[in-house]
């Protein structure tokens, strides 16, 4: 890339509570899929950088988990990547959902957001489903709320007004060079990524029938010419839901494969032999072994009160 003294780069970081839409308006900034989206809350466990390289900047993207009430081990890990990023990054976009109730949760991150420095920018997201004359009463609710660097709304499902956010991020964001070359989207690791693409179609296919203790462990990933050898193990908690994952005839399991594999094929640009199975590993949200074999570091977790 070459070097231009006007070029701006930085770290945005994206906060709210669960399934505001993070990962779906990350997605759409960068112009694909990198983080998995479901109707399940705490969707996204880990820390997901992505990167959005324009002409006149570059923005790395932190989408971390949604800041709620820890139950478990996991759930502390989750709390604490997300807020530990606050300070951490050049522009924090916290989103929300339109409405002028504020509520406990958010009044938690309102309290967070106050002991930062950092620049915020206030994100009202599905303003699809509201009246356009209703989206300046949410403003007004919540500019009362603390001192933002900007408010702006946006649907992160139909990519509306996404240009005028990234616009907004670049005003905050310091001169300097690149962090990445122009064509890196993400610095995840690729079976990582897969992992969390099998993850999701599990999470979206079992609905309410699992709680959301399920991970994905990637076992092998083998190439041989133009084909792909995936063999990967979804984690449960208990027998009664391996069954459930499996499915009458192990139908559950086939679609979740089928589901899963045209994603992967295209991330991988080839063609995928998928191989599922399901183990059953009791309490692993509670066990530092299991949740760093899930790719998840101990040392960030710690017991909140």
């Amino acid at each position: 890339m070459k070097e231009n003294p006007a070029f701006k780069s930085g770290f945005v970081t994206l906060i709210g509570r669960p399934n505001v839409g993070k990962s779906t308006l990350m997605n759409k900034l960068i112009g694909q899929k990198i983080a998995i989206t479901s109707n399940k809350p705490q969707t996204t466990r880990n820390r997901i950088q992505t990167v959005l390289t324009l002409e006149e900047g570059q923005i790395v993207f932190l989408d971390t988990p949604g800041i709620h009430k820890a139950k478990n081990k996991l759930g502390n890990y989750m709390v604490n990547v997300a807020e530990h990023t606050l300070n951490e990054v050049d522009v924090i976009l916290w989103l929300v959902e339109p409405t002028t109730f504020i509520g406990a949760g958010e009044r938690h991150i309102i309290e967070q957001l106050k002991k930062t420095k950092t620049p915020v920018i206030l994100v009202i997201n599905k303003t699809d489903t509201v009246k356009r004359e209703e989206v300046l009463t949410f403003i007004d609710a919540y500019r009362r709320e603390l001192d933002f660097q900007e408010i702006v709304p946006v649907s992160a499902l139909k990519g509306e007004n996404t240009d005028t956010l990234v616009r907004c991020i670049l005003k905050y964001l310091p001169y300097g060079e690149a962090f990445y070359d122009e064509d890196t989207v993400t610095d995840q690791p690729m079976r990582q990524i897969v992992a969390e693409l099998i993850r999701e179609k599990a999470l979206r296919l079992l609905e309410e029938e699992i709680p959301h203790g399920i991970a994905v462990s990637i076992e092998s990933m083998k190439q041989r010419k133009k084909l792909c050898d995936v063999e990967a193990t979804i984690i449960c908690e208990r027998e009664s839901h391996k069954g459930i994952i499996i499915g009458k005839g192990g139908q559950m399991l086939k679609k979740i494969g089928s589901t899963a594999r045209p994603e992967i094929e295209d991330l991988l640009e080839m063609q995928v032999n998928l191989q599922l199975w399901v183990k059953v590993k009791k309490d692993w949200r509670d066990s530092d072994f299991l949740l760093k074999n899930f790719g998840y570091n101990p040392k960030d977790i710690t017991m909140s009160e």
